[in-house]
């Protein structure tokens, strides 16, 4: 790498007392290691953000990451750095959930103090992602179940769920007793009743008159 100029975005994270404790100097360290690995690796740092925000709060919930993000997409800058992992995010789930969003993106996170880390296939790194994909199947699972129990109530309810509304019982009714007229010439034909049904204005739920077929299914 040392040589290759390429762009990255740096990100910082501070806790949102960072006049105490362990992060007292926190985002000026942050800053040192960071532009001091992007100097040596030939990485031209394009933009820069830092937010106060919870070393457990997801990722995609940050609007500072967000910033990142957009920035590494839009301007060409396929790299993001932060100091070390646990700036990126205290939690080891919210960190690989965070890294694989950003690998979809084309998008590659390098903590300075371990370039590889998020590389590094890991017993533990494999057992998170193991978990997560049974997490996301779970809920996609639990949201089937929720809606077709959702249908059931409704069908319980109405007798129905899905598909088109029935056509009222009064047009039908209508419509059997318009076939059984014969005026001169036969009885009326499937036109002729739906012309006849939409005079009376029964009409169709797009608003306009039943088609032939619709009415030779009224007819049974």
């Amino acid at each position: 790498m040392p040589g290759k100029s390429r762009k990255a975005v740096a990100y910082y994270r501070t806790s949102s007392a960072t006049n105490v404790g362990p992060d007292k100097d926190s985002l000026k360290r942050q800053q040192d290691a960071v532009t001091s690995y992007a100097d040596s690796n030939g990485l031209e740092l394009v933009g820069q953000v830092h937010e106060q925000v919870s070393g457990a709060m997801p990722v995609d919930a940050r609007d500072g990451f967000l910033q990142v993000l957009d920035i590494a997409t839009t301007g060409d800058a396929p790299t993001v750095l932060v100091e070390n992992a646990s700036r990126f995010a205290r939690d080891l789930a919210v960190q690989i959930a965070g890294h694989d969003m950003l690998q979809a993106q084309g998008v590659e996170l390098v903590p300075v103090d371990a370039p590889t880390f998020f590389v590094d296939e890991t017993p533990t790194a494999v057992m998170v992602r193991q978990v997560l994909g049974a997490v996301s199947q779970f809920e996609k699972a639990s949201t089937v179940l929720k809606l077709k129990a959702a249908r059931d109530r409704k069908r319980a309810e109405t007798g129905r769920c899905e598909g088109r509304k029935p056509v009222p019982a009064e047009t039908v009714k209508l419509a059997k007793r318009l076939a059984r007229r014969s005026p001169k010439g036969g009885k009326l034909s499937l036109r002729a009743i739906a012309a006849e049904l939409a005079e009376q204005g029964h009409l169709a739920t797009s608003g306009q008159p039943y088609h032939a077929g619709s009415v030779r299914h009224m007819l049974g």
